[in-house]
């Protein structure tokens, strides 16, 4: 019998063996440049670093045939000229801890090496005082021939031939060359508005005009005018944040941010980070939350950002084509300027302009004259990317047609109707204080850190990104965050909102002035009535007076510190006059004002500072919190509760509401219980929907313990709903 083939587990391990410097080398030019515009993008910062005044490239099929950058830098010294192109030669640093002061943009001396290997590479150049300047042309990292002289200009030029000719599948991947060339003309305007000391062109081989084309001038808002055109600068705010507390973070910030009248299908935003061209996803986020809140439908922003801070305080050497860094107290730096993009949009607010719309009218089309390439509209990729139907998103944030009462509810009663536009509702909503300087207590400050360090990330994304769907019961709402579906507790999420939020106003509260002030002693008494009915049994109306008294007198004594901190008032007299506002747009059930009134009295520590200013915000927010209303839900079962009863004959009042229907519902309805109940219960959910989740998007903070106490539950995944209906 012939043996059998020994498993593959026993064969014998494959050899490691050291890769060719040539296949290493390639392989590390793959990463390095990645597309024409990757090269077009080290070849500019080369420029820019040799002190360059004039920028021109000339580009050929989207960069893969020729790319062509001619700048008036200083030049490449002779003796320069055989190491230029081999691996990790550079003139920007000689020893690691240079990376800590780097300010130049280009560190590794791996991007000339690295096109070297993917294609055809012609260096002239031409330094200070020579009478000739020096051509020679590299392959593989090393010279194929002396540097021959020639006639130059001022400057180098550089030209990159055939890329990726010895990389087939990475060429069959880039044959849209229009597509490349759309990336080249953003790259070389998002340089051109920053860099504004320095001339850009950019135009195609063949071609007679440059579709970018700038000259030096000092104003960035010129610069970017003659890139982005005059609809984008005319609608321009200008921002600036600094801090120079080291313990914290130091930084200058100085940008120009669209206002509300800025309409685009795309957000455009430009950042540097020391002169250096990054993207940073985590400011992105944080400002288009913002926007998101105050923009109308379909409104994109233009942002551009400039942020200098101390070289040490950034780490360059994050990605091999330098695209992101990272940033010392980055989370400090977002959140200043997240907070003055905030209040820049706020102000301008007062001059915004609107095109009113009417249900199932068409949108107004419009259009933006600029040059060849739009620039501010078009995307990067001319191509849409395809999103699988297992991940695809149904339900748009902003369109109440994918909302859940768009198919329960069928017709709307008369008294239902809001006169108020969604323009206005959102302009109120949005128009929320955020107070730095609140007050000096450290007590204060030390809950507001504590709120920051317990915020569980994953919960944070949730409610950021969270598209709000209806309600699907009297205390759960249906939100859904990407594909999957979740039950979110209103109670709990609006009473932690609510605490969180007289920490933050802490001392700056609007007032909520009551048509008739109440006193205290009155609702104490009538929480401690409540109380008793509860627990089933009846103290004297002794006790409760004496009660009463004594923690009227009490608040008496905490007056003046009560409205200071807390915006509530209390008159000579123990009346309630005024509460705070602590969400705009929402006022609390008034129902509630006893039992707030009793837990004011009993269940506040006033003798140790923190617990006291800690307990009074959860009181607070427990009252504030969106509980049900106390009439039933007329909706479904609870529209018995409004039906008149009669009692059968030979039944005595012992049997009312008995299980064994001795009671007979007519079906006469009272009416004017019913409207005020559908009133309440309908002002609950456009609160839940207008005021909660919107304020909860820009302030929330969500702790730990959400993730576990059932505030949060994930009913559905569209993923896992695919696997289940692909089986059956």
């Amino acid at each position: 019998m012939e043996e059998e083939e020994e498993p593959l587990s026993r064969m014998e391990p494959p050899k490691i063996q050291r890769l060719s410097e040539s296949v290493v080398n390639r392989i590390a030019a793959g990463e390095v440049i990645q597309r024409p515009v990757s090269a077009v993008k080290e070849l500019i910062e080369n420029s820019l670093d040799a002190s360059s005044t004039s920028v021109n490239l000339l580009i050929k099929d989207g960069g893969l045939k020729l790319i062509q950058v001619s700048d008036d830098g200083h030049g490449i010294r002779f003796e320069d000229l055989p190491i230029l192109c081999e691996r990790h030669t550079t003139s920007k640093l000689s020893a690691f801890e240079d990376l800590q002061r780097i300010r130049s943009m280009g560190f590794r001396g791996e991007a000339l090496s690295s096109m070297t290997y993917v294609g055809h590479v012609t260096v002239t150049t031409i330094t200070k005082g020579q009478l000739h300047g020096y051509r020679v042309s590299y392959r593989d990292g090393v010279m194929e021939h002396e540097p021959r002289a020639c006639a130059a200009v001022k400057g180098t030029q550089i030209m990159v031939e055939n890329l990726f000719y010895n990389m087939a599948a990475r060429r069959k991947t880039l044959q849209n060359s229009s597509d490349d060339y759309s990336k080249i003309v953003d790259l070389v305007s998002r340089f051109a508005i920053h860099h504004n000391n320095v001339s850009f062109s950019c135009r195609k081989h063949g071609a007679v005009r440059a579709d970018v084309h700038t000259v030096a001038t000092s104003s960035r808002l010129d610069a970017i005018k003659s890139v982005y055109g005059i609809s984008v600068t005319r609608n321009l705010n200008e921002i600036e944040a600094s801090d120079d507390d080291p313990s914290t973070s130091v930084f200058e910030m100085h940008g120009y941010i669209s206002n509300a009248n800025y309409a685009a299908k795309k957000i455009t935003m430009v950042l540097f980070i020391n002169d250096r061209l990054v993207e940073w996803s985590a400011l992105k986020r944080a400002i288009e939350i913002v926007y998101a809140a105050t923009l109308p439908k379909a409104s994109k922003p233009f942002i551009y950002i400039s942020i200098v801070l101390p070289p040490e305080n950034v780490d360059v050497n994050m990605h091999p084509t330098k695209r992101e860094v990272s940033l010392l107290n980055q989370e400090v730096i977002i959140e200043k300027i997240q907070s003055v993009v905030e209040s820049t949009l706020r102000s301008s607010n007062e001059a915004r302009t609107f095109q009113e719309q009417t249900a199932g009218q068409s949108s107004l089309s419009r259009t933006n004259t600029t040059k060849e390439v739009n620039i501010s509209s078009t995307p990067t990729g001319s191509k849409s990317q395809k999103v699988p139907v297992h991940k695809l998103v149904r339900t748009d944030s902003l369109d109440p047609a994918g909302r859940l009462h768009a198919y329960t509810q069928i017709m709307s009663d008369g008294h239902h109707e809001r006169s108020a536009s969604l323009n206005a509702v959102r302009s109120s909503v949005r128009q929320r204080r955020n107070p730095k300087d609140s007050t000096n207590l450290t007590s204060v400050q030390e809950l507001l850190d504590e709120i920051h360090s317990n915020c569980d990330p994953g919960m944070l994304d949730i409610v950021r990104h969270c598209t709000y769907v209806g309600m699907a019961d009297d205390v759960f709402a249906l939100l859904q965050h990407n594909t999957r579906l979740y039950l979110a507790n209103v109670v709990n999420l609006s009473k932690e909102l609510m605490y969180q939020q007289v920490l933050s106003r802490f001392g700056h509260f609007n007032a909520i002035q009551l048509s008739d002030p109440v006193p205290l002693k009155d609702l104490i008494i009538l929480a401690l009535k409540e109380e008793d009915l509860d627990s089933e049994c009846n103290d004297d109306n002794g006790l409760r007076e004496k009660i009463a008294e004594m923690n009227t007198e009490l608040l008496k004594e905490k007056v003046e510190m009560l409205e200071d901190y807390f915006g509530i008032h209390i008159d000579e007299h123990g009346n309630v006059s005024r509460l705070p506002v602590i969400l705009d747009q929402y006022t609390p059930d008034m129902d509630r004002v006893p039992e707030f009134a009793l837990c004011l009295g009993n269940d506040i520590d006033w003798e140790d500072e923190k617990n006291c200013i800690q307990a009074v915000a959860a009181a607070l927010g427990k009252f504030y919190a969106m509980h049900p209303p106390m009439l039933p839900n007329p909706s479904g079962e609870g529209l018995l509760f409004y039906k008149k009863r009669k009692l059968m004959d030979g039944y005595g009042e012992e049997n009312i509401g008995d299980s064994t229907g001795s009671d007979v519902v007519d079906n006469k309805v009272e009416y004017e219980l019913l409207s005020e109940a559908e009133t309440a219960w309908a002002q609950r959910e456009w609160s839940i929907q207008h005021v909660l989740f919107p304020s909860m998007r820009l302030f929330f903070k969500p702790p730990v313990s959400m993730a576990t106490d059932g505030t949060f539950v994930q009913v559905a995944s569209l993923e896992k709903l695919y696997r289940i209906f692909e089986r059956c």
